[in-house]
């Protein structure tokens, strides 16, 4: 019986199905909406499972360094990928540049959208309320808010009414409840939040160029290289372009 039941065995293994990967990721949180469509379907055609855990790309970046079992890390800004790569955290040679985004001043009340500029009368708009945004020293969206705020020369009218939240769909969140009037957010998250409204776009020019980097963690390389490489194919490009982010051309 022994010797039958050997060969029926080994074809029945020979024939079994790879287990699915799962493979954690690490992402900045203006990226949930499009990010989980694109899992889904990467999931749909591999088989493999994209956990994604988003949070601000500061907060992430140290979780990271603490050893946290992350496969992937999308950030939300160069500056933290470089902080894991100087570490030696990174993957060598997974590293590339996959989107890029704009900022925009949210508001809670649909009107006209104007550019924002030197003479543009912020503090007058919030009229005594907040300004939210995200945490302006850590997190890569409050960050490009203050840098441009200054460079408009806007930043001290309203220094003293910024409310400072986690990350930038928290900044969003204040905003779409009516704890805020205005919001510092990326232009995908007020596009993602149908209670907001784009009040102004802030120029190009009076920011550092809002960058999302990606790579695999170091020694995590086998399981992520092939989310990563999906994640520059066409059908999740046109997923990026669809919620508003610009697609980085090689």
């Amino acid at each position: 019986m022994t010797r039958l039941l050997l060969p029926l065995l080994i074809c029945l293994s020979l024939a079994a199905p790879a287990a699915a990967r799962e493979i954690t990721v690490f992402a900045a949180a203006s990226l949930r909406d499009a990010l989980d469509e694109v899992a889904e379907l990467y999931r749909d055609e591999t088989g493999d499972d994209p956990v994604i855990s988003y949070a601000g790309s500061s907060a992430l970046a140290r979780q990271i360094q603490q050893g946290a079992p992350a496969d992937v890390f999308i950030s939300a800004n160069t500056a933290w990928m470089d902080v894991l790569e100087e570490d030696g955290l990174l993957a060598p040679g997974t590293r590339r540049d996959l989107l890029g985004n704009s900022l925009v001043l949210a508001a809670g009340v649909e009107g006209p959208v104007a550019e924002l500029t030197p003479d543009s009368d912020l503090a007058g708009w919030l009229d005594g309320g907040k300004l939210a945004m995200a945490l302006v020293d850590a997190v890569p969206a409050g960050i490009y808010g203050k840098a441009a705020l200054e460079h408009l020369g806007l930043w001290d009218s309203v220094a003293r009414q910024v409310a400072q939240a986690d990350n930038v769909r928290a900044a969003l969140a204040l905003v779409a409840v009516g704890a805020a009037p205005l919001g510092v957010v990326y232009r995908t998250d007020a596009q993602a939040e149908p209670r907001v409204y784009v009040k102004a776009a802030f120029p190009r020019d009076s920011h550092p160029p809002i960058l999302y980097p990606a790579a695999s963690i170091v020694e995590k390389q086998q399981d992520a290289l092939p989310f990563l490489s999906f994640l520059e194919t066409g059908p999740a490009q046109d997923i990026f372009l669809r919620h508003g982010f610009t697609v980085i051309a090689e």
